[in-house]
C-alpha cells in the first residue's frame, strides 16, 4: 500500500472516493513488491476520462521485454457521474484532485481520491500549531491518569 502523508498537510481534504486503476501485469507486480510513489501525483481529465499523473511505479525487472514506462499516465475507473462531479469541482471552485491511497482490495488495485483545497504557507503554520497544541493536551491528559 502507498500512501500520499504530504497530501493531508499541503490540502484542506473535502471529499473522498474510491477508484480503480488500469494496470499493466509488470506493474501490479512491481506495487505487489512495495515499490511505487503518489506523493507527487495528481489527476486529470481528457476526453470525458480521469487520468492520474506524476505517480511512478519502479520497473520490474523480471518483466523481460514488455516492460511499463515508470511515469506514464494511468487510466482511473470512475462512473460517468463521478469523473463529472470531479471535473467540475476541479475546473468551477479551482479544487485539485489528490491521491491519497494506493491499495488492492479483492485482488484489484484500486486508488482513494480526494478533492483538495491547496493550503497557504501561513495555513500550514497554524496546522502545526494546533497538531502541536493537541499532543501536549493529550500528554497532559495522559499524565494525570
Amino acid at each position: 500500500m502507498l500512501t500520499n502523508r504530504r497530501a493531508r498537510f499541503d490540502y484542506d481534504l473535502l471529499e473522498k472516493v474510491e477508484a480503480g486503476l488500469v494496470l499493466t501485469g509488470s506493474e501490479v507486480k512491481s506495487l505487489r513488491r512495495g515499490g511505487g510513489s503518489i506523493a507527487e501525483a495528481y489527476a486529470r481529465f481528457r476526453d470525458g476520462e480521469a487520468f492520474i499523473e506524476g505517480a511512478t511505479i519502479p520497473i520490474y525487472e523480471e518483466a523481460s521485454y514488455n516492460n511499463h514506462t515508470i511515469d506514464r499516465s494511468r487510466k482511473l475507473l470512475l462512473h460517468r457521474r463521478e469523473i463529472e462531479a470531479l471535473r467540475i469541482a476541479v475546473e468551477r471552485r479551482g479544487l485539485t484532485v489528490v491521491p491519497l491511497r494506493l491499495y488492492f482490495k479483492d485482488g484489484r488495485a484500486k486508488v482513494e481520491l480526494a478533492l483538495g483545497r491547496g493550503r497557504k504557507r501561513h495555513d500550514k503554520r497554524q496546522a502545526i500549531a494546533e497538531r502541536d497544541a493537541k499532543r501536549e493536551m493529550d500528554r497532559a491528559l495522559r499524565g494525570r491518569r
